[in-house]
């Protein structure tokens, strides 16, 4: 079936594989052609009569021709940062973690701070890491490590003395330090409390962001990622604003992805704050960059017992106060004014919505929103959705709510295993990670990675999505399937990471395959529907195109 017209003399023709239009797998169709930058038709070998003397012919070699990665909610420059730092992600005990930071401190003699960050909550008693062994290796230079989350981080003496955290320092309303037995602090900071040590930090410098996000961009189209919401743009928590640099490298011409921006939405400034916001989003427009989005945290994450939850924690194993439900960012009431506020401004509401309170809230918001203001366009998401209660199910659709998914969570890992189930106990244990669920009862859906806290690999996160244990070759992996009834059919997850991710970003141009489309195309090194559902998280990308041109 042929979509689009023959023209003669198409700049480039992909042929020899199966295509994925961003919907639908469609193994009849095999050749996609494109001129100026954009998709001009989509069909089989009859296309090759649009191949003039100069077309670039391009073997696919039985790969799958798709739309590239669109990821829904991700922190590429706090990625890029991580990469170019102490980075942590891919050691796994604390012995390991400690080399590198070792290791990092030894060749870095002169820098002020050590920075970077990654590690596992799993791979320390209780989740919390220990100044004392920082203290060893740096007891001079203060260090702060973000874990893999960064809802957590890791410092040592040096960093807990400059900030003047001591036994009496009170924890914060939106956050919690770790104590030892005497009350002092033992060196992890939660939520809020991370902010003490972080506000202390220099700002990153214009030089280092640009680098990081460069380092970013490379990274993500080795993936197949060719577009994406930064789901924290603005200065917050003593980080400096990357609006600069994004625009920097629009203007340069370096920025080659199609970037929406998440504004942060600062929880202590309330309704004031929306002029300001509005002025950034007309500022900030231009070609590759649009800030048209705010994002509220709402929550934290269970591990550390600051998801907002609507019944307690099991605080036998928090070893919590009875009655210890996790952090609200933002209150309800409060909650309820600010999102129809920012919807009638005509803004799309980014909220991280992680227990199954902060849902509801956010869900009950989105509906004042929906009662005072009508029906808009504005495409609202909830991010993470790990404990949704199954009351809380059909509202996705019945409010138009896009479920922002990332996939790779859902696994019986130990961080899953030691600090989640045991706090959540057996029933909220099995409302985690609702996909199938979401995706029956008619939810618009939508995926990111939320890198730097997992690979931004889209293939081992639709590995899961499809079945719901990591790939056999993780070093975490486990075999038995965490919910299994969950799964998501391929198709349908990879839709979510492309045309659904597009309509999530309000990227008319992107996430499908079809004439008239930006060629933001990704190539394959074979067909995932041709295997096996356990062979997903082995697939390559073997090249990546943005506006027709190889970036990868």
């Amino acid at each position: 079936m042929l979509k689009g017209t023959i023209t003669l003399n198409a700049d480039a023709i992909i042929l020899g594989g199966a295509v994925f239009d961003g919907e639908r797998y469609r193994p009849e169709l095999n050749t996609v052609a494109i001129r100026g930058g954009k998709i001009v038709a989509v069909g089989g070998e009859e296309l090759q009569a649009m191949a003039g003397a100069s077309t670039q012919k391009i073997d696919a070699a039985g790969g799958l021709i798709m739309p590239g990665f669109i990821d829904a909610h991700i922190h590429p420059i706090e990625g890029g940062l991580d990469m170019l730092r102490c980075d942590l992600v891919h050691a796994e005990t604390r012995d390991a973690y400690l080399d590198v930071v070792r290791d990092y401190a030894r060749v870095n003699p002169n820098v002020e701070w050590i920075l970077g960050g990654g590690w596992k909550m799993a791979a320390f008693p209780g989740g919390t890491p220990l100044a004392a062994d920082l203290d060893v290796i740096e007891p001079n230079r203060p260090v702060y490590l973000p874990n893999r989350d960064h809802h957590s981080a890791w410092v040592n003496s040096k960093a807990l003395e400059r900030a003047g955290i001591t036994a009496s320092t009170p924890d914060p309303d939106d956050g919690r330090i770790e104590r030892d037995a005497q009350g002092n602090p033992s060196g992890t900071l939660h939520e809020g409390a991370m902010n003490l040590v972080k506000r202390l930090i220099p700002s990153d410098t214009d030089e280092e962001r640009y680098a990081a996000l460069m380092a970013a961009q490379r990274y993500l189209h080795s993936v197949g990622v060719t577009a994406w919401q930064d789901a924290i743009v603005g200065e917050y928590g003593g980080h400096s604003d990357t609006r600069s640099v994004y625009r920097m490298a629009d203007q340069r011409g370096d920025l080659k992805a199609r970037v929406t921006a998440a504004l942060w939405w600062h929880r202590d400034r309330g309704l004031a704050q929306i002029d300001e916001l509005r002025r950034q989003r007309d500022e900030y427009l231009s070609e590759n960059f649009i800030a048209s989005t705010v994002k509220i945290m709402q929550d934290g994450v269970p591990e550390n017992h600051t998801a907002a939850m609507l019944d307690p924690y099991i605080s036998e194993a928090c070893q919590c106060a009875g009655d210890h439900r996790g952090i609200a960012m933002v209150d309800r009431d409060e909650l309820l004014e600010v999102v129809p506020a920012l919807d009638a401004d005509n803004w799309q509401v980014h909220i991280h919505a992680i227990g199954d309170r902060a849902v509801r809230d956010s869900l009950d918001a989105i509906e004042v929103a929906l009662n005072r203001n009508g029906v808009t366009d504005n495409r609202h998401h909830l991010a993470h959705l790990q404990i949704v209660h199954p009351a809380d199910i059909a509202r996705f659709a019945k409010l138009n709510v896009i479920a922002n998914m990332q996939m790779l969570w859902a696994t019986n890992e130990p961080q899953m295993l030691e600090l989640n189930l045991p706090v959540l106990g057996p029933e909220r244990s099995g409302w985690q990670y609702p996909f199938a669920s979401l995706w029956k009862s008619g939810a618009p859906l939508a995926a990111g990675s939320d890198w730097p806290v997992t690979t931004p690999n889209p293939w081992e996160a639709l590995h899961v999505a499809v079945n719901r244990t990591l790939r056999r070759e993780d070093s975490d992996y486990n075999p038995k399937p965490f919910i299994a009834d969950q799964a998501l059919p391929l198709e349908v997850a990879l839709a979510a990471y492309t045309s659904g991710s597009a309509w999530a970003t309000h990227d008319s141009g992107a996430g499908r395959l079809e004439p008239g489309m930006r060629a933001d195309i990704v190539i394959t090194d074979r067909d995932p529907f041709a295997g096996e559902a356990e062979q997903v998280g082995e697939v390559l990308t073997r090249a990546t195109y943005v506006g027709g041109k190889q970036v990868f």
